[in-house]
């Protein structure tokens, strides 16, 4: 294995092979022992799209919510599954489907749709005229303004999906979803997230379903493997150190080069950037 390979590997802390049932059980109880380390917190706030990572990070979410409310005896726990379409959402059955599986001790929802236009338009005047593609990035952004304004009002936290197949290609929005408190699936590939859906059994449509941010006005439900220039089997065989095609693995250590600022607290001048 060539070092840049093994170097991300030991970064995102991803497996060759998993247990689900262990790896389940390891993300429930990293938000329980959050939750019981600070008194402050009484809930748990995660966008839910209808993807694959959502789901799964609600169905966790939900659970840790659960025991920690058996636990003591009271309902004193809650899990805020928020809904943020922007107008019509293109799969709304599959959010519906997601919430149906999670079973979310409140459902919230808010369309960002005035907010993101309004957003465009103030730029708009100032001379600023945005791509679709940024516009793609202020939907993101608006998306995480409203959980930390419900986490705010709920003394909550917000739990983000970010996982090894996306935290190595960079392919979130830099504080848009990928400003959140909490990453409990973080170490986990694409193909180990299906198998802690299938094990959890959740309907086989949404974690089977394209991948996609769906961020673009322009190219709609654009799927991410198109997007990125690489299927997911190959990013998840490259982080379980597997041997890729040579032109998959510049693509991948490409994204990761590239996107290395997002994995990267804001720079201090006792930071050494130039690396």
């Amino acid at each position: 294995m060539e070092s840049l390979q093994k170097q991300i590997i030991e970064e995102l802390r991803v497996l060759p092979k998993i247990d689900p049932a262990e790896e389940v059980r390891k993300s429930i109880d990293f938000l329980k022992e959050y939750a019981k380390k600070h008194p402050f917190v009484k809930g748990f706030v995660i966008a839910i799209s209808g993807g694959q990572d959502s789901t799964l990070v609600g169905k966790l979410t939900q659970i840790a919510v659960d025991e920690l409310n058996a636990e003591i005896g009271e309902q004193i726990y809650s899990c805020y599954a928020v809904r943020l379409p922007y107008g019509e959402q293109k799969d709304e059955q599959d959010a519906q489907d997601a919430l149906k599986f999670i079973q979310p001790t409140k459902v919230i929802t808010v369309n960002i749709k005035k907010a993101v236009d309004a957003s465009i338009e103030a730029l708009k005047e100032a001379g600023i005229i945005l791509s679709d593609f940024a516009k793609g990035n202020e939907k993101a952004r608006e998306r995480m303004k409203v959980q930390y304004s419900i986490a705010m009002m709920t003394n909550s936290v917000v739990v983000g999906t970010d996982h090894a197949a996306e935290a190595i290609t960079g392919f979130y929005t830099k504080y848009g979803d990928g400003g959140v408190d909490l990453v409990p699936i973080f170490r986990l590939n694409k193909r180990q997230g299906k198998q802690l859906l299938k094990y959890l059994g959740c309907p086989e449509h949404l974690y089977m379903k394209t991948p996609t941010a769906d961020l673009e006005d322009e190219r709609p439900l654009l799927p991410d493997e198109e997007a990125l220039g690489v299927t997911y089997e190959m990013i998840d065989d490259y982080l379980e150190g597997k041997a890729v095609p040579e032109d998959a693995k510049k693509i991948i250590e490409g994204h990761y080069l590239r996107s290395k600022h997002k994995r990267h607290l804001p720079i201090t001048i006792f930071d050494d950037f130039w690396k």
